[in-house]
């Protein structure tokens, strides 16, 4: 029989645990990732919400940071939500002195575009590569503002501002499909990691 697909869950802050949980439904092993050696043998990783200044910080502190970004030039699938898209963009507007991202996705991601905690809000989302609409949760959450040639677009609000961006092994939505049990974002990645993994092994 085929080994799960091990997928690490970047664990310095956010919502680790519905992150975890979600992937282990879905026949994936969820790790835990602290520490640099952590990231070995992994066939994917999921960075969660959180607040992505203090992420990167840690990741910096923890020694992160320079092994993952070689990781994700090297073609490793990453999904980001929330703070996680932010850390994948290669380019963030209303960063604070100093924040750097892991980057990755040739975007430009604005922090807290829809307001504080009190502006949070649930959606249903049209995602391409998913049949029926997905339910979102935003909570001061980014907005895609650029959308590169190398990315691409997979789900918008109706005023249109893109929400969630593909870039070959990359996946990053604004959004926290894992707050209400929605699984198909996760199980969309799991087809990326699958993949790739069969790729290789070929």
């Amino acid at each position: 029989m085929t080994a799960p697909v091990r997928i690490g869950v970047l664990a310095l802050q956010g919502d680790v645990r519905e992150h975890a949980a979600i992937l282990t439904s879905l026949g994936a092993e969820a790790v835990p990732v602290r520490r640099p050696e952590q990231l070995d043998g992994l066939d994917g990783l999921v960075i969660p919400g959180g607040e992505s200044s203090v992420i990167d910080k840690l990741s910096r502190i923890f020694g992160v940071r320079e092994p993952l970004r070689a990781l994700i030039a090297d073609g490793l699938p990453v999904y980001g939500t929330c703070a996680g898209l932010i850390l994948l963009a290669d380019e963030i507007e209303g960063a604070i002195d100093g924040q750097l991202t892991f980057g990755g996705l040739d975007v430009t991601v604005a922090r807290n575009a829809f307001g504080g905690q009190v502006e949070s809000f649930e959606t249903e989302l049209t995602v391409a590569g998913i049949d029926e609409p997905v339910d979102a949760t935003f909570i001061r959450a980014p907005l895609i503002t650029r959308v590169g040639p190398r990315a691409t677009a997979i789900a918008a609000l109706p005023d249109g501002g893109v929400v969630a961006v593909q870039q070959g092994n990359l996946l990053g939505t604004s959004f926290h499909p894992e707050m209400n049990g929605e699984t198909r974002l996760h199980a969309l990645f799991l087809e990326l990691v699958a993949a790739r993994r069969s790729a290789v092994a070929a």
